[in-house]
């Protein structure tokens, strides 16, 4: 496992702006590839390039920040099989691992200590048509499921996916406002009105620092 290559974005610490996790300082490892072209993504930098870096070269990176919390995200990370490697061996450090992904992908041979953070593609993001539906039942308490909402029809249609699959008794459902696309309160206001059991999520480090590239 340790002689196992991912082809590597980028590595760098930062505070998390996202999930469950946000404001704490954290390990990014942002993998390189995906097979989806998300309009709003914000990471098309990942799609190519990167470089390979063996499983235990990542390790000793990660390690150099001392880190409580560690999150592999891309690009989409599975897209690389020996991820489920680098998973595991991050756990293995004693690392509170989370991996961003999105949904398109089979979840299932993830090491049960990494927390999923998984999305739900709604029409707005161009690929709706990519969700694996079946992954829903492959997560557990621990995780999160995550719809990037860019307008009224977004919200909607992620309003009736929560309903239609009871997201909320599977894990914790975030709604997140698109940036520029969408304004967080309009959302915000959404959500109270529907009294929706789920948590408004913003990007933090969008708000903090204008280059999001390595933050």
């Amino acid at each position: 496992m340790s002689g196992d290559r991912l082809r590597v974005t980028e590595i760098f610490y930062s505070l998390q702006g996202e999930t469950r996790t946000v404001g704490w300082p954290t390990v990014f490892i942002r993998l390189t590839g995906c097979p989806l072209r998300c309009t709003y993504c914000d990471t098309a930098y990942a799609f190519y390039g990167g470089q390979w870096m063996e499983i235990g070269d990542i390790r000793r990176r990660a390690a150099e920040y001392a880190p409580r919390y560690v999150t592999v995200t891309g690009g989409e990370p599975l897209a690389q099989r020996p991820c489920r490697d680098l998973l595991t061996a991050l756990c293995d450090e004693g690392y509170e691992v989370s991996l961003e992904t999105s949904g398109a992908l089979d979840i299932a041979g993830i090491d049960p200590r990494v927390i999923v953070v998984m999305d739900l593609k709604t029409p707005g993001s161009g690929e709706e048509q990519r969700n694996l539906y079946t992954n829903i039942s492959k997560l557990a308490k621990k995780d999160q499921i995550k719809f990037v909402i860019a307008n009224r029809r977004d919200y909607d249609w992620s309003r009736e996916r929560l309903e239609e699959y009871k997201l909320d008794r599977v894990c914790e459902v975030l709604f997140s406002p698109s940036h520029d696309q969408l304004k967080p309160t309009e959302l915000a206001e959404w959500i109270l009105a529907d009294r929706l059991p789920v948590r408004l999520q913003i990007q933090l480090h969008k708000y903090l620092w204008t280059d999001a590239r390595g933050r």
